[in-house]
């Protein structure tokens, strides 16, 4: 499989504190890679570095074949990267339908809006109804559904499981199947560590900044107990 994301000693300063202490990570087409650690680990400085979203940043940030370090988040997204932030970031404002078209990029046979209305009927449904009058549960499928718009091959998502039903969390574990088998790559902000585990090709448990651990899912199973104290368990 394909690199389509590779992360190179990537630093990031949040909040005038040195968040993010040397991060390498590389991310296959067709894979996700889950980060797990603590509150204040600094899994959401690493998305945030990764997208260009931090006022400070440094390291190397390679897509495909291309450099885009010194790229800002707009070009970033428009060469593949799509972020869905960890409060959702949903216009309150604007329609399900706005939401969803405001950074619509075609592409052939890429997602568009009867496909995302087909794979996410209740927002069909609720697309003439303003984005604060949703759930958190149709707010976070049109979170995810407005990033894949966007057409790009990356997802980068914090926390995407936080304060949803049950049910809602099993639909996103197919969702996020779907999408791997249909090449996408993920990299996965999240503390609920049973999710990631039955997805998670690969895990990276983030403490004080700094990769405390890392390796294939498989090994993790084997390994809980010495890491647990890095995730606060």
């Amino acid at each position: 499989m394909a690199e389509l994301l590779v992360l190179k000693d990537l630093q990031g300063w949040y909040g005038g504190g040195h968040a993010l202490r040397g991060v390498s990570l590389k991310l296959k087409e067709g894979s996700m890679t889950a980060v797990v650690g603590r509150n204040g680990a600094g899994k959401t400085t690493l998305l945030k570095a990764t997208m260009g979203l931090l006022g400070s940043s440094a390291g190397s940030v390679t897509l495909g074949t291309q450099e885009i370090q010194e790229f800002s988040p707009r070009v970033r997204a428009r060469l593949g990267l799509s972020y869905v932030p960890e409060r959702r970031g949903v216009f309150p404002s604007l329609t399900v339908l706005e939401n969803l078209t405001v950074g619509y990029r075609p592409q052939p046979n890429g997602w568009d809006l009867e496909g995302v209305f087909a794979r996410f009927p209740r927002l069909r449904e609720r697309r003439d109804h303003g984005g604060s009058t949703l759930s958190g549960g149709e707010q976070q499928m049109l979170a995810i559904a407005r990033a894949l718009m966007t057409n790009g091959k990356i997802l980068l998502l914090d926390e995407p499981t936080e304060g949803l039903a049950p049910k809602i969390v099993s639909d996103l574990g197919l969702l996020f199947k779907e999408l791997l088998a249909d090449g996408f790559a993920l990299l996965i902000a999240e503390q609920n560590i049973s999710f990631v585990k039955s997805l998670a090709q690969d895990i990276f448990v983030l403490g004080e900044g700094k990769v405390q651990w890392s390796g294939p899912s498989s090994i993790f199973n084997q390994r809980e107990e010495s890491i647990y104290s890095w995730l606060g368990i």
